[in-house]
């Protein structure tokens, strides 16, 4: 057993797992937390990190820092996403962070971004094939130039899409036991939820905008990834768990309920727009919903909807059926985790 320690931090929320690593790819967690800071405020209209705004995330970076050293962590993998992707002025961040753990900040990009993701969210949902990598290895980014014959032997085979709906990004990655392909969209909750919605609920000029933004952006991303592939869609982050919890009718927030739950697709659009209906007041009272994601859920269930109609336009057109939509409260932080098998991230030396 190893003890590792995830930090993830994007857009919206940074969250921190805790977990023991053994030498069979297995997690078992010890600690795992979230805290909505909103890192990304902004950063769509000025391309900056703002002083409020670094110093809530920074803040909850100096906590994790004491939870790594209660809890013995040997290894720490901090990787930022979307917001330090775009900020002009990501390095005070990320020499501050260096200055509070020890450990560099991994920008990484959003093909990395979604491989984790999808590596994550298939620990929890898929048994692994004995013909795949024991370590899950295979990038997202190598996979999208697969050569002609690796294509056909896989075309027949389960396709899972996971679908990483962020503050800032949405990434798409698509592949059987392994990402096969890959895209990270610049469409993410908070940032069509700054740059949209000034009506309290939104307006249905301010949906259709959200909705137009991305489509555009799937009109793209289509052009890597064959939705019309995927026999499997499984959604992962908060907007995704929330509208789950919505559409499951839960009494609070309850992450076991919530993941790996298999829900019909038109429980899912109707509880996507529901919650684009609801004034923010009623949205703030719903048992599940945690007050970071009241002011951009209704952005983020606009996005999970349009992907989701996207799909299963595609599976009409290659005559398939796409009924069923999958929950994982397993993403990227778990990739990450799993990650550090690897011992490079070996003996962090935390700042006293």
């Amino acid at each position: 057993m190893t003890r590792v320690a995830a930090i993830d931090c994007g857009t919206n929320s940074i969250r921190l797992l805790i977990a023991d690593l053994d030498g069979h790819g297995g997690l078992t967690d010890v600690v795992r937390t979230l805290e909505v800071v909103r890192l990304g405020e902004g950063v769509d209209r000025t391309g900056r990190f703002s002083q409020a705004a670094l110093d809530r995330t920074l803040a909850a970076v100096r906590a994790y820092a004491d939870l790594c050293r209660e809890n013995g962590a040997e290894r720490i993998r901090f990787v930022a996403t979307s917001a330090t992707r775009d900020a002009a002025n990501r390095a005070e961040f990320t020499d501050a962070v260096h200055a509070i753990l020890g450990v560099p900040v991994e920008v990484i990009p959003g093909t990395e971004e979604a491989e984790l993701s999808f590596r994550g969210a298939l620990t929890a949902l898929v048994a692994s094939d004995p013909a795949a990598p024991a370590d899950g290895s295979g990038s997202a980014a190598q996979a999208v130039d697969l050569d002609a014959s690796t294509a056909l032997r896989t075309r027949s085979a389960p396709k899972h899409l996971v679908v990483d709906l962020g503050g800032g990004s949405t990434e798409l990655v698509l592949g059987g036991n392994i990402p096969e392909a890959a895209y990270s969209m610049d469409v993410g909750c908070v940032r069509l939820a700054e740059r949209t919605i000034v009506s309290d609920p939104p307006s249905d000029a301010e949906l259709a905008a959200i909705r137009s933004d991305v489509s555009a952006a799937l009109d793209v991303a289509t052009a890597t990834v064959d939705l019309s592939q995927a026999t499997e869609v499984i959604g992962v982050a908060g907007t995704v768990t929330t509208i789950t919890a919505h559409a499951l009718g839960l009494t609070s927030y309850d992450p076991v309920a919530i993941s790996g739950s298999r829900l019909p697709l038109a429980e899912v659009f109707r509880s996507c727009e529901a919650l684009t209906r609801l004034p923010r007041a009623e949205r703030a009272a719903l048992p599940y919903m945690h007050p970071g994601r009241v002011d951009v859920i209704a952005a983020g269930a606009v996005i999970w909807a349009t992907v989701l109609h996207r799909v299963a336009d595609a599976a009409a057109t290659a005559g398939h059926s796409f009924e069923w939509v999958t929950t994982s409260e397993h993403d990227i932080l778990d990739g990450v985790a799993l990650s550090l098998g690897n011992s490079a991230h070996d003996s962090p030396v935390l700042p006293v």
